[in-house]
């Protein structure tokens, strides 16, 4: 005796090449999952941006730029989509020598009672291959805002082995002219040129109220 409801219709199995075919529609469908654009939080207790210049011809002295705050998306299937902002308070300056950091953050130099955040927004993103990145943008420091662009390395993406949070690395480099920005004291005794070093770690945050907030200067900036 049959059950009710059953029927005497075999089950038909799936055939191996539907299977397959279905497979690579799973499959692929989780590839672009995989590499939709990530936003990442950058890491200030993993993060240097260092500048240094010339003194005299004689050395090479360096100040250092902590706190520094933003978001790295990164876009690995299209790096063109990808973008960084950063805000740099320059309450976070620190060169190891207490009179220059006064110097630095005075109204001969940074004066950083008006204009205390440098900010960097990127317009262009392109990869060069093996792990090497340019990042155009602009860059604002004293209110004035001016093209630069970066050549970036990229260190490594993956999870983070002790916070367990997908985690991103770069190191970058650039130089400016400092008068470009309104930043002439002593030049050319001490050199116009500031060669910059930038090394960052950034995790996705942990949680939704761990998002930074837009980067952003304080005093609208100028565009000359």
């Amino acid at each position: 005796m049959k059950p009710r409801g059953s029927s005497d219709r075999p089950i038909r199995e799936i055939p191996m090449s539907r299977r397959l075919a279905l497979s690579v529609v799973l499959a692929a469908f989780s590839g672009f999952a995989a590499a939709a654009p990530v936003s990442y939080r950058i890491d200030a207790d993993h993060t240097d941006v260092i500048a240094s210049w010339s003194h005299l011809g004689f050395s090479n002295p360096v100040a250092h730029f902590g706190q520094v705050d933003g978001t790295i998306i990164y876009d690995a299937a299209n790096v063109g989509a990808s973008s960084v902002e950063v805000t740099i308070p320059l309450a976070g300056l620190d060169s190891h020598v207490a009179a220059l950091d006064r110097h630095l953050r005075s109204a001969e130099l940074f004066d950083a009672g008006k204009y205390p955040v440098i900010a960097f927004k990127s317009r262009r993103v392109e990869a060069l291959g093996k792990s090497r990145l340019r990042v155009t943008g602009d860059l604002t420091v004293k209110g004035v805002t001016r093209t630069a662009v970066l050549d970036v390395t990229l260190n490594k993406v993956g999870e983070h082995p002790m916070a367990k949070r997908q985690a991103i690395g770069f190191d970058a480099a650039t130089s400016l002219k400092r008068s470009d920005f309104g930043i002439a004291y002593a030049v050319p005794a001490v050199s116009d040129e500031v060669r910059i070093r930038i090394t960052t770690e950034a995790m996705v945050p942990k949680a939704e109220g761990d998002v930074p907030a837009r980067a952003k200067t304080s005093i609208p900036p100028k565009t000359r």
